[in-house]
């Protein structure tokens, strides 16, 4: 009794001095009221939703899919898997993922974006009642409405229709709204191009200092470009399944092409960009395309700085075997069949002529590519290819033929029978790699390259593709012409839809969207069910003088790899022209449909 009586006294004693402590405000937290009324802090709230975009790689840092070939580090490759998942290369120095990774647990090529549109449903909400200067109010409203539609394009062009949630729910809310099913892949269409008209007129004609970086007008038309020809490639070869879910009617088709030639038509007309034409030298020239940030071809890019934690590993990854930190490198090897789909500069086909090999007959590297499309040595590093500013010649070789015909298994005049870099394909990605900044040393998340979400030359193949749908073809021909001209390459003299493929297939070589392109066309279950070839080179030990050997003048005799992915082919299913909506998410949501094939 004694001891409660204390114990009452001391409570009573202190009460005032707990209260006041109680009373006062954390030092470690910015109250919501903070948050929304200073600019700075709101930059941050919609910077977070940058952040979370992933524009550069197309994929999810968090995919479900986290083994594959027993490597435990998908993390680390995002920025390959665009590329070797399509038919343009196949995997390199380490585990690397094709359609057979796509299951209905999940794989890879995920994103699904809903944290991040909670987060901007709620960033608008907060917004449309603060007292702030009407310009930057309504710019930053239409460029989290952007982000919003671009978060919808991401996800419908993986799942077809997926709930299409406007604002913030909340826990108080009825089951049917906080288990939204899922609705039609037209509706989310249609719901990101009509977002885009609306901010079109709204966001400024260009951004600079703070505010670059940022998405402008042309950046919402050329978001709008290409959405709207996602949808009329649905539209024209699609199939209508699930009630609409997937699927868009084809009636609908006409209406996204001329979208998409219209948009294209006034990016092109407004003559805010240029395509870039700065170097007499074509090679020279496209390659600078990649690595002269703010060109006058780029119209939306995500900035890195390679310091403050906004790097990536691109080049770390992509550079020449044995030009890297760990003397790997070369986690793309690009298939033969994408070396032979660029042309010579005369617009003949570049396909090597296979009774020759079969012959064994000994090429000079000029003789091969000599005469390829300047893109094709912009883009692919190969045999001869100069390397780190002029300093090493790049070199693949096998083996070594003597002149008695007998494969070396040592050396021969003083050079080894194998390179070291012989371990992979004489093939690499050229594009986007910077040899002025990089070195042997070169770590993960260091590279500051600047990757182009948006680029003139993409928009000149949109309209070119809308223009063959929409039966305007002298227009096709233009726009795939001015390209070719850029590039160096003879013109075409007339032009088929496969033209217009092909020349996308090559100007946007390893930019991310040959998948999404097979895919959209609805010809990756052929496509990507090819048996792939690649090559490797034997050195003719007659074609150089001990003391003086160079990669770049000798001999050789090709030897081709059919089947390079192995005997279990890549296989391309009806089902996958949809990801799965996978199997935690239709057990979290009971009104979720499973996509077809998956269930």
């Amino acid at each position: 009794m004694k001891k409660t009586t204390i114990f009452l006294l001391f409570s009573i004693l202190f009460l005032p001095a707990c209260e006041d402590v109680l009373n006062k405000k954390p030092l470690d937290i910015i109250s919501d009221a903070t948050v929304w009324s200073d600019p700075i802090l709101i930059d941050d709230c919609l910077n977070q939703c940058y952040g979370e975009m992933n524009f550069a790689w197309e994929t999810q840092y968090d995919s479900p899919l986290r083994n594959f070939n027993g490597i435990s580090q998908y993390s680390w490759f995002e920025m390959t898997h665009s590329i070797n998942i399509a038919d343009e290369a196949t995997k390199g120095w380490t585990g690397a993922p094709k359609t057979k990774d796509i299951t209905i647990a999940g794989g890879v090529m995920e994103w699904w974006g809903y944290s991040t549109v909670r987060k901007l449903n709620i960033f608008l909400e907060k917004m449309e009642s603060l007292p702030l200067p009407a310009a930057y109010k309504s710019q930053r409203i239409a460029e989290a409405r952007f982000l919003r539609a671009f978060c919808y394009f991401n996800m419908v062009k993986r799942y077809g229709g997926v709930p299409l949630i406007t604002k913030a729910q909340q826990l108080t809310e009825s089951k049917e709204e906080l288990y939204r099913k899922r609705d039609k892949e037209e509706t989310i269409y249609d719901f990101v191009l009509s977002e885009l008209d609306v901010i079109i007129p709204i966001l400024p004609e260009t951004t600079t200092g703070t505010d670059a970086g940022r998405p402008s007008k042309y950046a919402a038309l050329s978001l709008k470009s290409r959405a709207s020809m996602y949808a009329g490639s649905i539209a024209t070869w699609g199939t209508v399944s699930l009630d609409g879910v997937v699927g868009i009617p084809q009636n609908k088709a006409l209406s996204y092409w001329q979208a998409t030639y219209s948009a294209s038509d006034s990016i092109i007309k407004s003559v805010k960009y240029a395509l870039y034409n700065k170097s007499s030298d074509k090679t020279a020239n496209f390659r600078n395309l990649f690595l002269d940030e703010g060109n006058s071809e780029s119209i939306f890019s995500e900035r890195f700085d390679g310091v403050s934690g906004k790097g990536h590993s691109y080049d770390m990854f992509m550079v020449p075997k044995t030009y890297h930190v760990w003397s790997a490198g070369q986690q793309a090897s690009v298939y033969l069949n994408m070396v032979e789909s660029f042309d010579k500069i005369d617009g003949t086909s570049s396909v090597i002529d296979r009774t020759k090999i079969t012959a064994g007959y000994l090429w000079t590297l000029d003789e091969l590519w000599g005469n390829m499309d300047p893109r094709f040595k912009a883009s692919i590093y190969t045999q001869g290819t100069s390397w780190m500013n002029g300093t090493a010649v790049l070199d693949y070789h096998y083996a070594i033929i003597t002149p008695t015909g007998q494969t070396n298994v040592g050396s021969y005049k003083g050079v080894l029978c194998k390179s070291p870099a012989s371990v992979a394909r004489p093939f690499g990605v050229l594009k986007y790699l910077d040899e002025v900044d990089r070195s042997k040393i070169m770590e993960r998340n260091y590279s500051d390259t600047d990757y182009m979400i948006f680029r003139l030359g993409e928009i000149y193949l949109n309209y070119a593709e809308a223009a063959i749908e929409l039966g305007k073809d002298a227009d096709a021909l233009w726009a795939v012409n001015e390209l070719r001209k850029r590039a160096g390459v003879a013109p075409r003299t007339s032009i088929t839809r496969d033209l217009v493929r092909k020349e996308r297939k090559v100007e946007l070589a390893f930019e991310g969207n040959r998948y999404w392109d097979l895919r959209r066309w609805r010809i990756a279950k052929t496509e990507l069910s090819k048996s792939m070839t690649a090559l490797t080179l034997v050195l003719d030990g007659s074609s150089y003088v001990e003391g003086a050997y160079n990669p770049s003048t000798a001999k050789y005799k090709i030897v081709l790899i059919n089947n390079v992915d192995g005997v279990q082919q890549v296989y391309f299913d009806d089902k996958h022209y949809y990801l799965p909506i996978t199997l935690a998410r239709t057990a979290n949501n009971p009104n979720f449909v499973e996509n077809p094939g998956y269930q």
